[in-house]
C-alpha cells in the first residue's frame, strides 16, 4: 500500500516541472496592465466577439476567446490573495473593472449600430449559468495557474481562454443593454462573474499548493480577512447557479418524459406530430402537441391522452393538444411552428373541409333520388300493374325498444285501387326490387287509411 502510495505521489508530483516562484509571478504580473496595446487588443477583440455572436459563429467567438487578454487581471487576483500581495489583489481588480466596463461599452455601442438586432443561439447560452459553469471556471483556472507555473506550458492557456469564455458573457451583457432586454444582461454578468471568481478561487489554491511564499510583512488579521471575504464570495456566487441548475435539471426531466410521453402515445395511423414543445411556464408544466392527416375527435383524444401523463411522471401537466380542424390559432404560438407547418396545417383542414362537403353532398344526392323515384317509376307502373293507385318510396329507421337497436329499412307504402293477387303482389316486389336496386323491401298496403295525394289539415287550439 505505502509503495502504491509512493508510486502515485511520483506519478502527480510537480516538483521537477516547476518554475521559480519569480518567475511565474513576473509571467501573471505581465499580463495584468490594461494599457495601450492590451487595451486595444481587448477592444478589437471585443468587436469579434460582437460579431461572431451576432452571425451566432461558434468560430469567430472562439477566435475572440484566444486574443483576449482578459485572463490576466483575473489570474493576478488568485495570486495576489495566495501570496497576500493586497496592492496586487487591488490592483488587479481595478484592472478587471475597467476592462470589464470598456468591453460592456464597447459591445453596447456595437450592438446600437448593427442592424441585426435579433437574439440567436449563441447569445441566448450565456443567459442561463449553472453549476456547471462554476466547474468549467474551476477547473479552468486549475489548469491555468499549473501551466503559468510549469516549465511546459503546451496549449494550456488557450484552452482555458476558449473553455472559461469570459469576452462572450460581457458581448451579451452589452447586446442587453442595447436592446433594453434586462434578461440577457443580467444573465450574461452573473455568467461573467462565476467564471471569474472560480478561476480566481482555483488560482488561489493552486498558489497554496505550489507552495508559494507570501510577501514580507503580512498583517496576518489582514489576510484572514481577505480569505473570509474571498471563500464568502464564492459560496455567495455558487448558490444560485445551484438553483438554475435545479432548474434547468427539472425542465430536462420533464422534456425527456414528455418526449417518452408523446413518442409512445401519439401513434396513429393516419395522423403524424407535426410540432411538440415541453415547457415549464411560471411554475406550471405545459405540453403542446400539434398533429397533421386524419382528424381526430378531439374530447376523446384528449382524455385518452391525459389520462396516461401519470404513467410517465407528468402529473399535473397541461396537454394542449392541437389538429387542423382547431379554433383556438392562438394555441399554435406555443408549438412554434415554421411557415411550412403552419401551411401544412391549413391544407389539413381544407382537406377536412373538402371531405366534409364532398360527403353532404352525397347525402343530399341520395336524399334527392329517393324523393323523386316514385314519380320517376309511376309511368311504368301505371302500365305493369295498373291496380296501383298511389305509391310511396321511402327509407324508415325503425328502434328495438328492448335493445334500443336500429335498423334502417326500405319501405313501399302502395295504395290499389282493386285488390293485387297474392302472386301478382309478389311480382310486384320482386319489379320494385330489381327497378330500385335494392336486395330487400318491405311492402306495406295502406289501404284507405292513408291518401297521398291530400294533404291532412290541422286545427290549432287556442
Amino acid at each position: 500500500m505505502a509503495s502504491l502510495k509512493n508510486y502515485l505521489v511520483r506519478y502527480f508530483s510537480m516538483a521537477d516541472d516547476l518554475l521559480p516562484q519569480a518567475e511565474a509571478e513576473a509571467t501573471i504580473r505581465e499580463g495584468i496592465s490594461f494599457k495601450g496595446t492590451n487595451m486595444l487588443i481587448l477592444v478589437l477583440a471585443i468587436f469579434i466577439a460582437s460579431l461572431g455572436l451576432n452571425t451566432n459563429s461558434t468560430a469567430v467567438i472562439i477566435g475572440a476567446m484566444l486574443i483576449s487578454p482578459l485572463m490576466g487581471p483575473i489570474i493576478g487576483i488568485g495570486l495576489g490573495i495566495g501570496v497576500q500581495d493586497f496592492e496586487l489583489l487591488k490592483r488587479c481588480l481595478r484592472n478587471l473593472l475597467m476592462a470589464a466596463g470598456f468591453s460592456m461599452l464597447t459591445s453596447t455601442i456595437y450592438f446600437l449600430i448593427s442592424p441585426v438586432s435579433e437574439g440567436h443561439s449563441e447569445l441566448l447560452a450565456r443567459t442561463s449559468p449553472t453549476i456547471y459553469d462554476v466547474l468549467i471556471g474551476f477547473f479552468g483556472g486549475g489548469a491555468g495557474i499549473v501551466a503559468i507555473g510549469s516549465k511546459s506550458k503546451g496549449n494550456v492557456i488557450p484552452g482555458v481562454a476558449i473553455a472559461t469564455a469570459l469576452m462572450p458573457p460581457l458581448c451579451t451583457a452589452g447586446y442587453g443593454l442595447a436592446t433594453f432586454q434586462m434578461n440577457y444582461f443580467f444573465g450574461a454578468t452573473y455568467l461573467f462573474l462565476i467564471n471569474s471568481i472560480f478561476i480566481a478561487l482555483s488560482t488561489f489554491i493552486g498558489v497554496k499548493i505550489m507552495h508559494y511564499k507570501p510577501v514580507v510583512a503580512v498583517n496576518p488579521e489582514r489576510s484572514r480577512r481577505v480569505r473570509h471575504i474571498v471563500y464568502t464570495v464564492s459560496i455567495l456566487t455558487l448558490l444560485p447557479s445551484l438553483y438554475l441548475t435545479y432548474n434547468m435539471l427539472r425542465q430536462s426531466r420533464f422534456a425527456m418524459n414528455a418526449d417518452r410521453f408523446i413518442a409512445q402515445q401519439f401513434n396513429f395511423p393516419a395522423t403524424q406530430v407535426l410540432n411538440r414543445k415541453a415547457v415549464i411556464e411560471h411554475g406550471e408544466k405545459v405540453i403542446t402537441v400539434t398533429l397533421i392527416g386524419k382528424i381526430l375527435p378531439s374530447d376523446s383524444l384528449q382524455l385518452a391522452m391525459s389520462s396516461q401523463l401519470k404513467n410517465y411522471g407528468l402529473e399535473g401537466t397541461r396537454l394542449n393538444i392541437i389538429q387542423g380542424d382547431s379554433p383556438n390559432l392562438s394555441e399554435i404560438k406555443n408549438g412554434m411552428p415554421t411557415v411550412k407547418d403552419i401551411y401544412e396545417l391549413a391544407q389539413t383542414s381544407i382537406s377536412a373541409q373538402q371531405m366534409t362537403i364532398d360527403s353532404l353532398k352525397s347525402v343530399i344526392a341520395i336524399n334527392q333520388i329517393n324523393d323523386t323515384i316514385a314519380g320517376r317509376i309511376a309511368p311504368e307502373v301505371r302500365v305493369v300493374f295498373p291496380q296501383v293507385e298511389e305509391l310511396a318510396v321511402t327509407h324508415t329507421i325503425f328502434s328495438n325498444i328492448a335493445t334500443e337497436r336500429l335498423d334502417t329499412i326500405n319501405t313501399v307504402l302502395v295504395k290499389y285501387n282493386t285488390p293485387l293477387p297474392p302472386a301478382k303482389e309478389k311480382e310486384f316486389i320482386k319489379y320494385l326490387e330489381a327497378r330500385l336496386q335494392h336486395k330487400s323491401l318491405q311492402l306495406i298496403n295502406v289501404g284507405n287509411q292513408l291518401s297521398f295525394s291530400t294533404t291532412p289539415s290541422h286545427q290549432t287550439k287556442k
